[in-house]
């Protein structure tokens, strides 16, 4: 069995691109492997309290929760070297696609259902984010990674960066992280896992 990594740039004009992570027989088929990834791992137990329904301002969730979609959590936050602060993530859906919204993806995106994390991000300590991304994951119904890695976008999910002014207490954006999963599969759940803990034990979000 050989590994092959496979880069796609999309229609000329587009930055978009899709990394599979595959493994494939002699007849050079190719099917996503389960890439090492911290989202791997079933994510941590939590009590009933810890899974409520939204975390007070300021006060940051535990990693390993697990909330609902529509749930708050409230996490530390860092972008690039510089920049640090408190923000909130609110996965508002996690959305079924079509395999024909990854047209511009080419043949390589032949059998890949594409879903949408949408979250509503918010600055709980007016620290200056002004222009940071967040990204979650996704994870399939073994609570495990779906083993198709996806970057970019595409006109039914865009990612969103927050704005010039998301240096106040309250401010606000909304973003979408492109994720895929193969037919057959699904994606049950969002997951933040970005440092401080989370990386070993994300947050998670279940419809």
């Amino acid at each position: 069995m050989k590994h092959v990594r496979t880069t796609l740039l999309a229609a000329a004009g587009s930055a978009a691109a899709l990394l599979l992570s595959a493994c494939g027989g002699e007849s050079g088929t190719a099917a996503p492997a389960v890439p090492a990834a911290p989202s791997s791992a079933a994510p941590a137990e939590t009590s009933a309290a810890e899974s409520s329904a939204a975390s007070p301002a300021g006060d940051a969730t535990k990693p390993g929760t697990e909330l609902k979609v529509g749930d708050r959590a409230v996490v530390p936050f860092k972008y690039g070297t510089t920049k640090s602060g408190t923000i909130a993530i609110t996965v508002t859906a996690i959305d079924k696609g079509a395999n024909a919204d990854l047209a511009k993806y080419g043949d390589k995106a032949k059998g890949i259902t594409p879903y949408y994390l949408r979250a509503s991000i918010e600055n709980v300590d007016g620290a200056d984010l002004s222009y940071a991304s967040v990204s979650l994951r996704a994870l399939g119904t073994d609570g495990r990674s779906t083993g198709v890695i996806i970057t970019g976008s595409t006109d039914q999910c865009k990612s969103g960066t927050a704005p010039k002014e998301f240096a106040a207490p309250g401010a606000k954006f909304e973003t979408c992280t492109l994720q895929g999963a193969r037919e057959g599969s699904e994606v049950a759940a969002a997951t933040f896992d970005k440092g401080d803990g989370y990386d070993k034990a994300p947050i998670v979000w279940k419809n």
